[in-house]
């Protein structure tokens, strides 16, 4: 999946291990970008006594490079607190002794602040202190109006709006069929095990995150301070990262204490880079490099152990692509370009390309306007829409679909000539009937996503008593 538990070590520490990371310009406001850092992965909404939490030991970081050398220009840091707030001396085990209808209501029991400091060429400035999240979706026994929440939790402080809390995770893959051997459902007649063609299934339905979300002027964040309206100007892209940081020691007693200076424990540009690309052994030092070291990683783009096994696990499929990567002397400068580097203006109305540099980047080019969410298509830039993915990435984007689509190589052929792109990579999940894709917003309905219009644009997370993944039957008596 797209950085959810993706490394040994990550995988063991839930609350610094960044699942997505959305770069967008925000489709309501366009003078703004929105940028949202999820994690916290796989939540059960049913919980208790203890629901989901920032870590307060953790140090949250949105970084924007825009001079395109893949080092932070400016950086949002995020800090969290955790205050018990019941009246009962703090002897009460319950997440909340009532209803919960405003974020300062007594009968929520264990709160959380946030402060916000952006870094720049200026030096250190304090945006925001003791900003509130709000709850975790208990139940509609004990939240009645979780929207209300989430609107309290919205907070506007200058020029930028700031909202950190639980959402429903907006990220979604058929992780059962993936990691089965790599089978893809409707392709399933054509695996080398054989199989019965049946739709794609959300794994990810009807779980939370925890997410960090910011909507700041374009003009704050480009590096001469302007809007840019030309695409192709220089100064119209920015690369995107999120990072969380431990401190260096942790001494366990009571209380734990951590000291020394923030090490980055976990990292995430592009979705789906340390999942599948980086292997194995390298994921726990690929999230902790900066993205500016990431030529060490680039033998892992030009050859993906994802295209060989697509020609093992589907013989015959893709031949093209099969008589391409036998010869060990064939790199993947399309994997490069949109991966590495950004893309070049080679399609009309699109590049994204920030220089030389190879870093794992979410690169966004802010003059690209948005494009309305009842005509996008989650397939991005491959499905005729220059304002999704891999241009940023909106919170409805088919990642999962986009970069197998890229893998097999549907997008080689731009850039290598004399290659021709098997039909199968550019048909990759866009087969019809029952077996059909989501390719407009409006199809993720039926994989239960529902996405809002305006920030923080991830819906409200699930709740606990009615949280539909929960299929408990009765107990026999």
């Amino acid at each position: 999946m797209s950085s959810h538990s993706e490394a040994p070590e990550i995988s063991k520490d839930p609350v610094a291990d960044s699942t997505d990371l959305y770069a967008f310009v925000s489709p309501d406001s366009p003078s703004k970008v929105t940028i949202i850092a999820n994690y916290l992965p796989r939540q059960q909404p049913a919980g208790g006594p203890n629901f989901y939490e920032f870590g307060d030991d953790v140090k949250y970081a949105i970084n924007i490079d825009n001079t395109g050398d893949g080092k932070a220009n400016i950086t949002y840091e995020f800090h969290f607190k955790t205050v018990l707030t019941d009246t009962g001396a703090n002897d009460l085990f319950l997440y909340n002794t009532g209803q919960i209808k405003n974020l300062t209501d007594a009968t929520w029991n264990r709160k959380q602040f946030y402060s916000v400091t952006r870094v720049d060429a200026k030096g250190r400035h304090e945006v925001a202190t003791d900003l509130p999240c709000p709850p975790c979706n208990v139940g509609q026994n004990s939240i009645p109006n979780y929207a209300a929440l989430t609107a309290q939790a919205i907070k506007t402080v200058g020029s930028t709006t700031f909202f950190a809390g639980q959402r429903a995770d907006g990220f979604y893959v058929d992780l059962g069929s993936i990691f089965d051997l790599g089978e893809l459902r409707p392709f399933a007649p054509a695996f080398l095990l054989k199989g019965a063609a049946i739709a794609g299934i959300n794994t990810l339905a009807a779980t939370n995150v925890h997410s960090i979300a910011i909507q700041v002027p374009i003009t704050e964040l480009t590096k001469d301070g302007t809007a840019p309206t030309d695409y192709k100007a220089a100064n119209s892209t920015i690369g995107v990262w999120t990072t969380a940081s431990r401190q260096k020691a942790k001494i366990q007693g009571d209380p734990v204490v951590s000291v020394g200076p923030y090490v980055q424990v976990s990292r995430l540009g592009m979705p789906l880079i340390n999942e599948v690309i980086i292997p194995m052994g390298e994921k726990d030092t690929w999230n902790k490099q900066v993205p500016s070291k990431d030529k060490q990683f680039a033998k892992y783009y030009d050859h993906p152990t994802l295209a060989a096994l697509l020609n093992v696990l589907y013989p015959g499929v893709f031949p093209n692509l099969a008589a391409y990567t036998a010869n060990a002397n064939n790199t993947r400068p399309d994997l490069d370009a949109v991966l590495l580097t950004g893309v070049p203006p080679l399609l009309p109305g699109f590049q994204n390309y920030t220089g030389p540099v190879q870093a794992d980047l979410l690169r966004l080019n802010v003059a690209i306007p948005p494009t309305d969410p009842k005509s996008a298509s989650v397939l991005g830039v491959i499905g005729g829409d220059n304002a999704g993915f891999p241009n940023g990435r909106r919170v409805y984007d088919d990642v999962t679909a986009i970069e197998l689509k890229a893998v097999a190589g549907a997008l080689l052929g731009a850039v290598v000539p004399t290659y021709k792109p098997d039909g199968a990579a550019a048909a990759l999940f866009d087969v019809g009937g029952p077996l059909a894709e989501p390719k407009k917003v409006a199809d993720l309905k039926a994989f239960g996503l529902d996405f809002p219009t305006s920030f923080p644009y991830l819906p409200d997370p699930w709740d606990g008593l009615n949280n539909p993944a929960s299929q408990l039957q009765p107990v026999a008596g």
